[in-house]
């Protein structure tokens, strides 16, 4: 990958510069968003680039680009970056100022960056072909406002540690009462006697795209029923089936959780019946 975008310029990843001044380098002040790109069709871009303009409203950061400049930067990475598989990172930090303050400078526009990075080919809903995922758990440890999705992930890389530590590649998190929020990097769902439910919506977890597309495919389809509901930890552990979301692992499946199997320990059934409706819908929003 050679070809970025910086403040309206496009120029090689090795000339891309900005100042250590820069509020997203010292508070990690800004707001990101991926959106994966197969051959050329970009996945979530409306939803994506929604949930970037909320973020931005919600930390105090003006900046006026529509939806089809962001298109038109994406599809121009897609197309200077080698790789039918990319995903377009999205990224805006505040601005950089003269001095270090923790209060909002005025008179600062915002550093916009961006860049294509390979990822693998999109999920099939294929059991002996699918990515199956081992889990860690923890209590979660992160700032109350995670449904924010902030450049500052210092929560999110300690937990998503964890799991890499433990032999993993998540770690799915419990508030302090035991209920579920999310993982350190994805959305979390248990199936239990066919029904998907996962948990509602709030400052504790990020409203991940891939959940919202997924829990609206399902819906539209009618043959999983859905609930978004507190998940408690005594129910997550007697699931028969555990799942992740997330851009780049679409419906991921857990086969295992501290070292113990979900249910049998295979991929389940409901999996593929939901990977493929995503499969089929996701280039629909």
């Amino acid at each position: 990958m050679s070809t970025v975008y910086l403040n309206g310029e496009y120029m090689p990843m090795h000339e891309a510069k900005i100042s250590p001044m820069d509020r997203g380098f010292l508070f990690g002040d800004g707001i990101y968003e991926v959106v994966p790109c197969y051959s050329g069709g970009l996945v979530g871009f409306g939803p994506h680039m929604d949930r970037m303009n909320d973020g931005l409203k919600a930390i105090g950061i003006e900046l006026a680009m529509s939806h089809e400049e962001w298109k038109a930067i994406a599809l121009k990475l897609d197309g200077e970056n080698d790789g039918e598989n990319l995903g377009i990172y999205f990224h805006v930090s505040r601005g950089a100022d003269t001095k270090r303050a923790h209060s909002f400078p005025s008179g600062v526009k915002p550093t916009v960056f961006a860049f294509a990075f390979e990822i693998p080919p999109a999920p099939v809903a294929d059991k002996s072909k699918a990515n199956s995922y081992s889990v860690s758990t923890s209590t979660d440890l992160r700032w109350k406002r995670c449904n924010i999705k902030s450049t500052a992930l210092l929560g999110n890389v300690l937990h998503y540690q964890k799991g890499v530590d433990e032999g993993n590649q998540e770690c799915i998190l419990f508030d302090v009462d035991g209920f579920l929020t999310e993982g350190s990097s994805t959305n979390a769902y248990i199936v239990k006697d066919g029904v998907v439910i996962t948990a509602p919506l709030s400052n504790a977890l990020l409203p991940g795209i891939t959940r919202f597309m997924l829990l609206d495919i399902l819906r539209k389809d009618g043959r999983i029923k859905v609930e978004e509901r507190a998940v408690s930890r005594e129910e997550f552990d007697a699931a028969d089936e555990v799942w992740l979301t997330s851009s780049s692992k679409e419906v991921g499946p857990v086969v295992a959780i501290d070292g113990k199997p979900v249910g049998n320990g295979e991929i389940g059934d409901v999996w593929v019946v939901a990977q493929q409706l995503f499969s089929e819908g996701k280039f629909n929003y």
